[in-house]
């Protein structure tokens, strides 16, 4: 198994992929900068959204699992909440009517 990357250097990684593709993004809160876990929140401006969290799969995989999906004012409840439990973690909004976010582009596993 290979070391993981430290949180902000993965998000910096993340932040430029997305600028690259001309996906708005930013960062809502700043987590633990080494270990802190990472939520991506998926907004396509229609007044929904998703939240995404990076999982441990089975297989020993990391694929980013849907937390919460619906209206966006119930996933944000559910960020806060999560914010709430773990200070440490990070979010990061992503908002493209597409739906596109990039957790699945090679290079950020």
């Amino acid at each position: 198994m290979s070391p993981r990357l430290a949180t902000h250097v993965w998000v910096d990684a993340y932040l430029t992929r997305l600028r690259i593709e001309v996906i708005p993004a930013f960062i809502v809160a700043r987590g633990d900068p080494t270990a802190g876990a990472i939520l991506v929140k998926l907004n396509p401006l229609d007044g929904t959204a998703r939240a995404f969290q990076r999982i441990t799969a089975m297989d020993n995989t990391r694929p980013w699992d849907v937390i919460a999906e619906g209206a966006e004012a119930d996933v944000d409840a559910v960020l806060s909440s999560q914010r709430r439990f773990d200070p440490d973690i990070w979010v990061i909004e992503v908002e493209d009517r597409a739906g596109r976010h990039m957790l699945d582009a090679p290079g950020l596993d």
